[in-house]
């Protein structure tokens, strides 16, 4: 199937999961992961209507922003920074992105605020959260988020969206909801502590029906919507 149509099958399970739920299909975005595919890929599925796309490598990020408006500067493109961020790529991100969804420290945090350009709107940011527990993960301890959240929410040049998280895969729906569920509640936990937030990115291919059922805000699709990755490239 082409992009488009991979879009609109996308689209079509969101609307599902989220009708089998109770819930409004509207109030789940749809975020393609681009990364590994060039300009012209992003061009297509911009023009079956998609405008949030996500990337995780930098340098490759850029030179496509930069490709996509020479080639089409009619697109108005929402650009979404998904890899882990380490404190060389502040700068880049708080200049080139409208969302970051990575971000774990309060050192990356105040980075990104005094580097985001003043005649840009605030970043948009998530704060990662380890909710498996696993070493090779990236993210805060769930323990320590609202310790975190308080200290960033008010950060100048920057808007505390909501929290983000990639479980370590599981088989069966419920397995895949459990982590889910925590993100929700510490979601939870922020609001009742005066820090209201919208937003939970969370769900990929796999588990993009158990996140939903636990209320993401944002699902991760990449391979569904642009086909396999050739990391050789």
């Amino acid at each position: 199937m082409s992009i488009t149509q991979n879009i609109e099958h996308v689209s079509a399970l969101i609307a599902k999961a989220a009708r089998g739920v109770g819930r409004d299909p509207a109030s789940v975005t749809l975020l393609a992961v681009s990364k590994t595919f060039g300009p012209d890929a992003v061009i297509e599925a911009a023009e079956a209507g998609q405008r949030a796309f996500g990337e995780n490598y930098l340098q490759e990020a850029i030179d496509k922003q930069q490709a996509v408006l020479l080639l089409r500067p009619d697109l108005a493109l929402e650009w979404h920074f998904i890899g882990p961020i380490q404190s060389n790529k502040t700068r880049p991100i708080a200049e080139h992105f409208a969302w970051a969804h990575a971000v774990d420290r309060e050192k990356i945090a105040r980075r990104l605020s005094e580097q985001r350009p003043p005649n840009l709107p605030p970043l948009n940011f998530c704060l990662q959260v380890n909710v498996s527990g696993e070493d090779s993960k990236s993210g805060v301890a769930p323990t320590e988020v609202l310790a975190l959240a308080q200290v960033v929410a008010t950060l100048p040049g920057l808007q505390l969206r909501g929290l983000m998280a990639i479980p370590e895969p599981a088989e069966d729906v419920e397995s895949q909801r459990k982590p889910f569920a925590l993100l929700r509640a510490l979601q939870q936990q922020l609001t009742e502590a005066g820090i209201p937030t919208d937003t939970l990115s969370m769900g990929m291919s796999a588990d993009m029906d158990a996140a939903i059922a636990e209320g993401a805000t944002i699902v991760r699709i990449g391979t569904a919507i642009f086909g396999r990755r050739d990391y050789a490239k």
